[in-house]
């Protein structure tokens, strides 16, 4: 795999999961309802950066376990595929059928503690960082240093999920709504699913 087809395979792939409703988006919805636009983007930085922290945490450990040892290699690898399909698994055969912004109570303060809020709501989620681990070496291609190559998607991740929130604090009341239905939820979970799994496969063939 070349760095661009590296790089265009992970754009679509992280493109689908930040589109995909959870806590983080849940959390810009309500912010941007009850608390207003600039509030809602200090969430999201928040997150970015609570993300972003994870990626170079992920990217670092998994580059260094990459470039010494075959064998963490190995377990990393099976570790990554066995994680990518359970959750592609378990998202095609039980889809939800709701998601509801108001589930994510604001709190009072300016800016800075919504962006706090964004900040703790990944930083202190070991499941960003898990997901990281799986999701990120299986898009360095050969020749690449581990460590700087996962960085950078990381930060590509960051942006996509910037530009998204921007989307949805523009658009609060027509994106809610639409997000409430049930058949949308339960497509985007299919597709995401999907992709998991395609990834997770393509991640347990790989031979280094």
């Amino acid at each position: 795999m070349t760095t661009l087809q590296a790089l265009l395979a992970f754009g679509l792939a992280a493109g689908l999961l930040t589109i995909t409703p959870g806590l983080d988006t849940a959390l810009v919805l309500r912010t941007a309802a009850t608390e207003g636009p600039r509030r809602a983007f200090a969430a999201a930085v928040g997150i970015g950066v609570g993300c972003m922290v994870w990626g170079v945490a992920a990217s670092v450990g998994a580059g260094a376990l990459l470039t010494a040892s075959t064998l963490a290699y190995t377990a990393l690898k099976w570790a990554g595929a066995a994680y990518l399909l359970w959750m592609g698994i378990k998202m095609i055969a039980k889809p939800r059928d709701r998601f509801e912004p108001g589930a994510v109570s604001p709190t009072g303060g300016g800016a800075s503690a919504s962006l706090r809020r964004g900040l703790l709501t990944n930083l202190l989620n070991p499941k960003v960082g898990v997901f990281y681990i799986s999701f990120l070496p299986q898009f360095v291609p050969a020749g690449a240093n581990p460590a700087s190559f996962g960085v950078l998607l990381a930060g590509m991740h960051v942006v996509m999920g910037l530009m998204w929130a921007g989307l949805l604090i523009a658009a609060t009341a027509p994106l809610a709504g639409l997000l409430r239905e049930a058949s949308v939820i339960r497509w985007l979970d299919r597709i995401t699913g999907g992709v998991f799994i395609a990834f997770g496969l393509r991640l347990a063939l790989d031979r280094r």
